[in-house]
């Protein structure tokens, strides 16, 4: 017994060992490594990288090619933050996967705009004029907000996620046509007009300016679609994590974002403890349209 004891202590050591390095995991000689998904890392992600490397945080990006894995990777552990979404889309996440995705930090809200080859003005688009929408469900409900608030077509009822199922034909003075997100700026020249992603502005040339209407992210009903860094549920407090929310408002992430965008962002500074106050109605109001 007295031998199995004297063995005991360097097991011990040993277990203790083993232990404090799998805790060490993410750490490297170059300080704390924290790997983030993102959907479209960009020259104000690279900023991103320099500034939390001087803080002492290496940063590991995974460029996911679409909207559906960073949030499955982030639950299933292969990642620790993710930074592409606003909170409508990671409301529509949670409520479909019974999931518990949290946001500890806003970025930016960005307007979504209708643009037109056809037409210099919003009074030029004619009675029965096509425009075409994202057909993905987040999206394409803001764009039918985005046109009602335009004056181009009614919405029936009072639903979170309308579809074009919901609009008053016989009110409206357009018709719509759902079409993948990326195929709503090809589809300008055949169109009287688009309602057009950020994102695939610049990638097909379209000037952020000429849009012939814009939401405005000042008005209340422009919250869900609030940018956000995520976490999952248990890691909302981690200090590592939070101090990368604040790193992200450094002047200059700030400004190669603005780059990026071509100045169409409006960078948002809300506390986690609202986003998730509207995460949970975007969420409720989700479960009440099912």
């Amino acid at each position: 017994m007295k031998f199995l004891r004297t063995l005991s202590i360097p097991v011990l050591i040993a277990t203790a060992a083993l232990t404090l390095t799998a805790c060490g995991s993410d750490d490297d000689a170059s300080g704390t490594v924290v790997r983030i998904g993102t959907t479209d890392k960009d020259k104000a992600f690279e900023v991103f990288e320099q500034k939390a490397k001087e803080q002492g945080i290496t940063l590991k990006v995974s460029n996911f090619s679409d909207y559906k894995q960073p949030n499955t990777a982030l639950s299933q552990k292969q990642i620790d933050l993710n930074l592409f979404q606003h909170l409508q889309f990671l409301g529509q996440y949670n409520v479909a996967s019974s999931d518990t995705l949290t946001p500890i930090g806003s970025t930016y809200i960005v307007p979504l705009g209708l643009y037109s080859k056809k037409h210099r003005a919003l009074a030029d688009i004619p009675a029965g004029g096509e425009i075409a929408i994202p057909n993905d469900p987040t999206n394409q409900a803001r764009a039918l907000f985005v046109l009602q608030a335009a004056g181009l077509l009614k919405i029936t009822g009072n639903s979170v996620q309308p579809t074009p199922a919901d609009i008053d034909k016989g009110a409206s003075k357009v018709r719509v046509t759902p079409v993948d997100a990326a195929q709503t700026a090809l589809s300008l020249p055949s169109v009287d007009g688009s309602i057009i992603n950020n994102t695939f502005l610049d990638r097909s040339g379209v000037d952020p300016k000429s849009a012939l209407y814009k939401d405005d992210p000042k008005n209340p009903a422009a919250e869900p679609y609030i940018n956000v860094i995520v976490s999952r549920a248990e890691d909302k407090t981690n200090p590592t994590y939070l101090k990368l929310v604040e790193i992200w408002k450094d002047p200059a992430v700030a400004a190669a974002h603005a780059e990026t965008t071509k100045g169409t962002a409006v960078a948002v500074n809300r506390p986690g403890a609202e986003l998730e106050q509207i995460l949970d109605r975007v969420q409720q109001g989700i479960r009440t349209a099912k």
